[in-house]
């Protein structure tokens, strides 16, 4: 599909907050976690084509989407700020850009067909932008497509948003364009830095900027009655009933080590590093509405030896073993001393793991459950949401299907010859369809 030939950029303007951030609210300090991610934008991609009521046209949703931004600034004024060094957010009401954009190419062609890397077309800046350091730390860009069908593309700092507080972010901007006040919004709570302060440390270049490599991209599928099907099958060898994220994680993990088998003739050693949302394993946990970044991760591991006889309920008892360990030994210690340490240190391992040449590493991500699909700014719920994983590889992020159900895994990989090998994969296609239409 040339979808980038028929795109066009109609014009770019400043949005900022209704109302002026008060004197107290002028500089938001970032947590410790804040400071440890890199200076990247998260990604996210919304669908909605026309439909029989929606009575709204071009000039109309614009104006609704902007309107409804500047409103949602006023809580959300750091996303408006710029960021000041790698300690504090500067809240000075710079604003967000707005872009807008058509496509003389129909949404509905592009549901049969999904375009996976025309993706980022459609986002207002690549992942890997340098201006998330130095420029605007939110970008929204509104593609509409020549059969109204409509594309919005966000992308906020990964300096204080991860999953949770984009959810939170789309919750309140859409609730506010429905009711034309974000006065009946539940809004954020910047708190991170109150419980993890930042520190005066160097962050160095690591597993980032080693990722920044070549990279496959591909799509799959995963739906509620698969993974159902899957579930109850792992369920009958073992004595845990996975998760639907568990479930599909072990499958994907299981394919990638007989990819890499298959590709060099032996094993290596694997890694398969799984994201978690800590706000709730806190003790108190976290109010869902918390911003700002609050997670770790898990790290199982399977070395050369383990690979002689590989089931896949190894994997998932492995999985499962690294999170009960996770909440039990290192939740608790974020919260009592030399919580800053171990946290460092936490990260510190995870980019040593990434940049080990001989280990085979996977960043495995989840944004389920996130309620992406409720945003709903007038004229309907998206009929597809999507992310990128950037020019990262060797990335998973785990996305909910539209019926909440099933699970969308965008996949980088960084070798050509392992993502032939997961598309002709026989378990994965009993399981997964890939890149299929949307409906």
């Amino acid at each position: 599909m040339a979808m980038a030939a028929k795109f066009k950029f109609i014009q770019r303007e400043t949005i900022r907050p209704s109302s002026p951030t008060p004197e107290n609210r002028k500089i938001l300090n970032l947590s410790l976690l804040d400071q440890l991610l890199p200076n990247t934008y998260t990604p996210l991609l919304l669908f909605y084509p026309a439909n029989d009521g929606d009575h709204l046209d071009r000039h109309e949703k614009l104006e609704k989407l902007k309107k409804s931004l500047s409103d949602t600034l006023t809580h959300f004024y750091p996303f408006a700020g710029r960021l000041k060094d790698n300690t504090s957010i500067d809240c000075n009401d710079q604003g967000a850009e707005f872009i807008e954009a058509r496509i003389d190419f129909p949404l509905s062609e592009f549901f049969r067909n999904p375009d996976i890397p025309m993706l980022n077309c459609l986002l207002p800046a690549a992942a890997e932008n340098p201006e998330a350091a130095a420029g605007n730390l939110l970008i929204v860009q509104a593609t509409f497509f020549d059969c109204s069908g409509l594309a919005v593309g966000i992308c906020i700092s990964h300096k204080m948003t991860d999953a949770a507080t984009l959810s939170t972010f789309t919750e309140c901007w859409s609730a506010t364009a429905h009711t034309g006040s974000s006065r009946t919004v539940t809004p954020p709570m910047f708190m991170g830095s109150s419980i993890f302060p930042h520190m005066d440390i160097s962050i160095p270049h690591n597993q980032i900027d080693l990722k920044l490599k070549n990279y496959r991209s591909r799509r799959l599928v995963f739906t509620g009655s698969k993974i159902s099907a899957l579930r109850a099958k792992l369920a009958s060898e073992t004595a845990l009933e996975p998760t639907r994220v568990e479930a599909v994680a072990g499958l994907l993990w299981k394919t990638a080590l007989a990819a890499v088998r298959s590709r060099l003739g032996c094993s290596r050693t694997s890694i398969w590093a799984l994201m978690i949302n800590m706000r709730t394993r806190l003790a108190p946990p976290l109010p869902e509405n918390s911003a700002g970044n609050c997670v770790g991760y898990i790290a199982p591991k399977m070395i050369d030896e383990d690979h002689c006889a590989l089931e896949l309920k190894q994997l998932i008892y492995k999985i499962r073993k690294e999170m009960e360990g996770f909440s039990k030994n290192y939740a608790k210690k974020l919260q009592g001393e030399g919580a800053s340490q171990e946290i460092c240190g936490s990260y510190k391992e995870f980019g040593e793991l990434a940049m080990r040449n001989e280990v085979e590493f996977y960043i495995c991500t989840s944004w389920c459950r996130f309620r992406l699909y409720d945003t709903d700014f007038g004229w309907g719920k998206p009929a597809w949401v999507s992310t990128t994983t950037g020019m990262m590889s060797n990335v998973i992020v785990f996305m909910d299907t539209r019926d909440g159900d099933g699970i969308e895994a965008q996949l980088n990989l960084r070798e050509e010859e392992d993502m032939n090998f997961f598309e002709s994969n026989p378990e994965i296609l009993e399981f997964a369809a890939v890149n299929p239409s949307i409906s």
